[in-house]
């Protein structure tokens, strides 16, 4: 099922991508059409392709999938630039009458605006990785829905933190918001990757659900732990680092504006 979505929000992209070349064909270079085609790619193999089902018997496979979701499918899907491209992908028997509406409602923008702002959407998504890390009882681990359910809550905040660095950079006349951007790339390289760092010097393993389930590579319940701790840990480090580094940079070396 998730894998036939996956394909369809590809096909109406493609579709609306097609069409909007047609009048900003330099804006939507077919580089950023690849960007979003493999961050969609990257996102069948962190939940539908073998991998998901590796998370069920694999700690580290588990960590590897959240940080698939929260590190590396959310960058590559915004720089594809889909907004433009999903609106003018659908039909227009269903852009017009539903789309349109809901586009034109002011609350919901400003419900945007809010939702990709520094602090909430740092703190949606450090309190959601926080409350999937957490070891959860044996029944609820093994319930199908749950899996579905910690995968959205890892990807949707952390859409929303790059979202909110997107939406800054892309404004010449934001230099404080893109340095509160800047601030909350730095946060989570203390704070998200926090839970795993103690995972990797436990000498107990933490998820008694991992001890239950059979283990195809017969890797130690231990070892695995440590190995997802430093996938979270380093990797995920990493990810946060590289671009607010950058972001610094940029800063650094805007034009400054002076004030006669």
């Amino acid at each position: 099922m998730l894998t036939i979505a996956i394909i369809l929000i590809g096909c109406v992209c493609l579709r609306g991508w097609l069409s909007i070349r047609k009048t900003r064909a330099e804006q939507f270079a077919p580089l950023r059409l690849s960007c979003f085609l493999l961050g969609l790619a990257v996102l069948w193999i962190a939940v539908s392709s073998p991998l998901d089902g590796f998370a069920d018997v694999l700690l580290s496979a588990h960590m590897l999938q959240h940080l698939l979701l929260m590190s590396v499918v959310p960058p590559l899907l915004l720089l594809g630039w889909p907004v433009a491209p999903r609106l003018r992908g659908p039909p227009a028997w269903i852009l017009r009458p539903v789309l349109a509406p809901l586009l034109r409602l002011a609350v919901l923008r400003r419900l945007g605006r809010w939702l990709i702002s520094p602090p909430v959407a740092w703190l949606a998504m450090n309190l959601t990785f926080l409350g999937c890390m957490c070891p959860r009882p044996t029944i609820l681990r093994s319930h199908t829905g749950i899996g579905t359910i910690s995968n959205t809550s890892v990807f949707s905040p952390a859409h929303l933190h790059f979202g909110g660095v997107w939406s800054a950079l892309g404004q010449p006349s934001s230099a404080g918001t893109s340095g509160d951007w800047c601030c909350t790339f730095f946060r989570p390289t203390w704070s998200t990757p926090r839970s795993p760092r103690s995972f990797a010097f436990c000498d107990w393993p933490v998820y008694r659900y991992y001890l239950a389930q059979p283990n195809p590579f017969h890797v130690s319940p231990l070892s695995d732990q440590v190995l997802g701790a430093v996938v979270m840990w380093v990797v995920g480090s990493f990810v946060f680092l590289v671009p607010a580094a950058w972001i610094t940079f940029t800063l650094l070396h805007a034009p400054s504006t002076r004030v006669a």
